[in-house]
């Protein structure tokens, strides 16, 4: 399964983001052995990235939303739906 979840401010920079599209430094030193797994997260834009233990989609989808709530918080945000939309229903042209 291949996951990419993030994000962006309104210019499209991005601010945070969950991920499995590249390996990442191991935390705790240079001496560590390499992880074979590539489930990450960038806690910041421009953050490479730190591993993440990967539980199950339905932990991703709440970390990632508790990430978002913790962003919009800092940046004085209120969480607000303003619009929803179903993109697997789309018509072709």
């Amino acid at each position: 399964m291949r996951y990419s979840l993030t994000l962006h401010d309104p210019e499209g920079r991005r601010l945070m983001g969950f991920d499995n599209a590249h390996g990442v430094p191991p935390q705790g030193g240079r001496y560590r052995k390499p992880s074979t797994e590539h489930d990450h997260w960038h806690r910041t834009g421009d953050d490479e990235g730190r591993p993440y233990p990967f539980r199950g989609a339905d932990r991703l989808l709440a970390d990632f939303f508790a990430e978002v709530r913790r962003i919009l918080t800092g940046l004085g945000i209120e969480e607000t739906v303003l619009r929803e939309s179903d993109t697997t229903e789309r018509k072709a042209p």
